[in-house]
């Protein structure tokens, strides 16, 4: 029973009704929208509820076209990024005619834009590490402070015992 389920597999495969996740193909088309996606929000969207400082993470098609999820960071605070968010939900379908007519696909995907936290965590921790090696260098000079006091008072002291 098993060899004829894979069997079946193998059949849909070679028809192309299923594709792996990380096929070059799927690959390829994700850069594509990712890209006129880019172009279509910085040259197209005139909302002023979507924030200039909206940049595209990341862009998952599903591989039969009919779906793209687009994974948008919002600089700025949480009212920022959900009037973003709300902004693209309510001109979605204006995008998707703009990527229909920019990219040569079978279907144009229908997008849902999902808010990432990735570039504002980024930041977080290369703030946090920038503060741990400014205190790191602070010691350091302190340290060499220290140091450079005890060998002045070393040598005077060992001028003294010299001149007595």
């Amino acid at each position: 029973m098993l060899w004829k389920h894979l069997l079946w597999w193998k059949y849909l495969e070679s028809k192309g009704e299923i594709m792996k996740k990380n096929s070059n193909r799927l690959i390829r088309i994700n850069q594509e929208v990712k890209h006129d996606l880019t172009t279509i929000l910085r040259e197209d969207i005139k909302d002023p509820r979507v924030s200039p400082l909206t940049s595209i993470v990341k862009v998952d098609v599903t591989a039969d076209l009919k779906f793209c999820k687009v994974y948008v960071s919002v600089m700025g605070d949480a009212s920022d990024q959900k009037e973003t968010i709300e902004g693209l939900k309510s001109s979605a379908g204006h995008i998707r005619s703009e990527l229909a007519h920019r990219t040569n696909l079978r279907n144009t995907p229908q997008l849902s834009f999902i808010l990432d936290h990735s570039i504002e965590y980024g930041v977080e921790i290369s703030a946090l590490i920038d503060k741990v090696v400014q205190t790191d260098q602070d010691k350091e000079v302190e340290d060499n402070v220290e140091t450079e006091g005890t060998e002045n008072e070393i040598e005077a002291l060992e001028d003294k015992e010299v001149h007595e």
